[in-house]
């Protein structure tokens, strides 16, 4: 209450000539935190949350800017364009956040160097997971071992599309349409496939079993066939098929095509096994299936 009253005698008019909007600076302007090191008043939070607002939008149009008019023009990958992109964004809020701070609090840089580090510290001990992440984003970023639109497998069998990779988390897109969240740091400590690194070009293995006796040369042409009748499947490097094993029902074979669209390669495999059940059943090759013998034996006869 006491607050309030010296607010309001210090808004009080000087004369009758001042204006509503005068008192209402005034008001606005009057610091209700008022210390050696920093200053704060309505007006300054107020400029500290239009500030940041401004560099937000500054960060978007740069951006847009760099991505429409500039990028194109030096022919990179798209995965580098998002890093720099991404780097932008955050330079751009970061200085939009420390002018904010001296602003709204009446600091020097100095000053707000010494907060950040304290912030560091509670980082370390109370944040120290977001901040693994926050580290794990920056060298997803410069390392770029994923890049956006790749095709991943992860340790745990989830496989996907990369969405975004942002400085907490990563966003991957399953077949499914289904958006997994990956904290970076998992990435960064766990083991992953990446099909889309370092080209786009990537080998199928495909098993297939026959039976015993079947005309191995026959077959291998059959395979052959199976795999350039799917349109996908590259012309070089030529599908080639590898005898694997002797099975305990039926002789494994393999046939190895390449392609390079590694986000499609189920629908690729579903097609290339379709094909191979086509082109046996056209030559009457026999996919056998597990048998067993049994054996009965009579028990002797017991006087």
């Amino acid at each position: 209450m006491r607050g309030l009253t010296l607010i309001l005698q210090e808004a009080a008019p000087t004369s009758l000539g001042d204006s509503v909007l005068a008192r209402v600076i005034r008001i606005l302007n009057y610091p209700f935190v008022n210390q050696t090191e920093f200053r704060v008043s309505i007006l300054s939070l107020l400029l500290l949350a239009l500030v940041i607002f401004v560099a937000a939008l500054v960060s978007r149009y740069v951006r847009r800017f760099l991505d429409k008019r500039v990028l194109p023009m030096v022919h990179i990958e798209a995965g580098l364009r998002y890093t720099l992109l991404r780097l932008v964004h955050y330079a751009v809020i970061l200085l939009g956040v420390l002018y904010g701070l001296k602003i709204g609090f009446s600091v020097d840089l100095t000053s707000v160097a010494v907060i950040l580090g304290f912030l560091s510290v509670g980082i370390g001990f109370g944040l120290q997971y977001i901040a693994s992440d926050i580290v794990s984003g920056f060298i997803l970023l410069f390392e770029r071992p994923i890049r956006v639109g790749d095709r991943l497998r992860l340790k745990d069998g989830i496989e996907g599309r990369v969405e975004n990779i942002s400085l907490r988390s990563t966003t991957i897109l399953t077949n499914e349409n289904m958006a997994i969240i990956v904290p970076n740091s998992k990435l960064v400590q766990n083991e992953f496939v990446n099909y889309s690194y370092p080209t786009q070009k990537v080998r199928l293995n495909i098993p297939v079993g026959v039976a015993y006796g079947s005309d191995l040369d026959q077959v291998s042409e059959a395979l052959v066939e199976a795999a350039r009748s799917v349109e996908e499947v590259l012309a070089a490097p030529d599908p080639r098929v590898h005898f694997s094993a002797f099975g305990d029902s039926s002789l494994n074979l393999e046939i190895r095509v390449w392609i390079n669209e590694p986000h499609k390669h189920p629908q690729i495999r579903s097609k290339i096994n379709f094909a191979i059940d086509r082109v046996f059943r056209e030559r009457k090759i026999e996919i056998p299936f597990p048998q067993r013998d049994v054996h009965l034996r009579s028990a002797p006869d017991q006087k």
